[in-house]
């Protein structure tokens, strides 16, 4: 394998560059959309060895996949809001899933579990410590809260009350997290979210539920981070207290948290992981997985794409733009006899 082109949201892709691929490219867009293998090739520069289709939170927004005549990944983060995603997944070649609890679901008739990668999320590059930073709160939830979050909204209700000296904001969590002595998590749907590994790349003490996904097998709880059982308010109160009132074990938890990212969890080491992934098939693998894929191709559609398909068509059928009008002609054409870039979008 030399290239690799990435669709979607952006993720590790840069630090795959530092793992011995001839040349990577990326796409990322934010208007409605969808490309097929012509719009792949043309958006590459390259005809790729591999794509990736990263979750962009969005219906698919590539089509076609089950008859791309490269290696496919598909690459799923939001599978706990997105339940349509193991049945995309079935068009591809291998797929990564961030949430480790999810992994079975992804596993199919035309996707076997050897195939279907554990990924989970990692802290960015620019996650970092600010030694200049002032504590001036005690504890700090960054995030949004709306009609969208109830349990979040409720929880963070109850624990304001419990520990009036939380602050709950939106903004830049990188300069935001430094200024507080305990950075909160929580969880809406119990996932294992980004906000984790963000919070322990920033050097801060973290408080969070204790989920499932591989969260106290990634990191050491009590060593690492703090963890409170989901949605229990006063179970988090009462190890917030318990943290504000040790100073020198808050700093501990700074460093080995740090640490632990710092060895194991940034987006270089997701990267490697995948990269390692790959290259455990030969090139004569790859290209009889590939062929094996094409030639399903047809019972692909029919068995797990055409439902989902159809219905995000029908979802778009009253809106009068022609943007989207193309997009559901591209799932109509998909859930026919494949998309081709007949919708010229």
């Amino acid at each position: 394998m030399r290239r690799l082109f990435w669709i979607g949201s952006p993720f590790f892709w840069q630090s795959l560059r530092e793992t011995g691929w001839d040349e990577v490219a990326f796409c990322n867009f934010e208007e409605p959309r969808v490309l097929g293998w012509q719009d792949v090739v043309r958006q590459a520069g390259f005809v790729p060895d591999v794509v990736v289709v990263a979750d962009k939170s969005r219906p698919p927004f590539v089509l076609g996949v089950e008859d791309f005549p490269c290696f496919t990944v598909f690459y799923s983060v939001d599978s706990h809001i997105h339940s349509w995603q193991p049945w995309y997944a079935q068009a591809f070649d291998a797929c990564l899933v961030s949430l480790r609890d999810h992994l079975p679901r992804f596993a199919g008739e035309f996707l076997p579990s050897e195939r279907i990668w554990w990924s989970p999320a990692f802290a960015w590059d620019e996650d970092r410590p600010d030694e200049t930073a002032v504590r001036c709160w005690d504890a700090l939830f960054v995030g949004t809260v709306s009609d969208n979050t109830p349990l979040r909204a409720a929880f963070l209700r109850a624990l304001g009350e419990a520990v009036p000296s939380l602050h709950v904001t939106r903004g830049a969590y990188r300069r935001l997290y430094p200024q507080a002595r305990v950075v909160l998590n929580q969880c809406e749907h119990e996932d294992l979210n980004f906000r984790v590994f963000e919070a322990l790349g920033c050097g801060s003490c973290l408080l969070t539920p204790r989920i499932g996904h591989g969260l106290t097998e990634l990191f050491v709880e009590d060593e690492e981070l703090v963890c409170y059982t989901p949605h229990d308010a006063g179970d988090a109160a009462a190890r917030l207290r318990a943290l504000l009132a040790a100073p020198a074990r808050m700093a501990e938890l700074r460093r080995a948290g740090l640490a632990a990212v710092d060895a194991r969890h940034r987006a270089i080491h997701r990267a490697r992981a995948f990269s390692e992934h790959l290259r455990a098939f030969s090139a004569e693998e790859r290209q009889s997985l590939v062929e094996s894929r094409r030639r399903r191709a047809a019972a692909i559609r029919q068995r797990v794409l055409r439902l989902p398909c159809l219905l995000w068509a029908e979802d778009l059928a009253s809106s009068p733009d022609p943007t989207v009008r193309a997009l559901r002609a591209a799932y109509l054409a998909e859930a026919r006899d494949g998309y081709a870039g007949q919708s010229g979008m």
